[in-house]
């Protein structure tokens, strides 16, 4: 015979479940952000194209394999995405100074341009949803992010 859980168990199986709905929730929600943000940035390209258009931006010119390992993508997809952006004038290339015979890509001016405004766009719809909250609502979120993102020691 199962016997039933207590009420606080149920309670905060209840709230777990909740949280989980709610967590599946946000991420959802930033996939099609991510989404609408790479079309943003460019129509006729993959949206694999914005995430490492965006690591080249906060972090700057690097190999091919440094940036396909930074965004978790194989090295040929990476190529590929490469030599596409660049046609599209995108990023520029030069060879590497320690060895020739490898390139460093970097975002052309054109593409820290698409890449800022697209970020301005996301930011606003970001702003749009939480543009009424308090300050403190604003600060005790971050709070509660920051302990369930945080290591906990096993």
């Amino acid at each position: 015979m199962q016997t039933s859980p207590a009420c606080g168990e149920s309670s905060r199986h209840e709230l777990e479940l909740a949280l989980g709905e709610q967590i599946n929730a946000v991420l959802s929600a930033t996939r099609a952000l991510s989404e609408r943000s790479a079309a943003h940035f460019h129509a006729d390209l993959q949206p694999a194209a914005f995430h490492i258009a965006r690591w080249l931006y906060a972090f700057g010119p690097a190999r091919p394999s440094a940036i396909a390992e930074a965004v978790g993508m194989d090295r040929s997809s990476t190529s590929t995405l490469i030599g596409k952006m660049r046609s599209l004038g995108l990023l520029d290339s030069s060879p590497a100074p320690e060895d020739r015979r490898s390139i460093i890509v970097g975002l052309s001016e054109q593409g820290r341009r698409q890449v800022a405004a697209t970020l301005e766009e996301r930011g606003k719809e970001f702003y749009a949803r939480t543009q009424d909250w308090s300050e403190d609502d604003l600060a005790h979120l971050i709070e509660l992010l920051a302990r369930l993102t945080s290591e906990r020691p096993p």
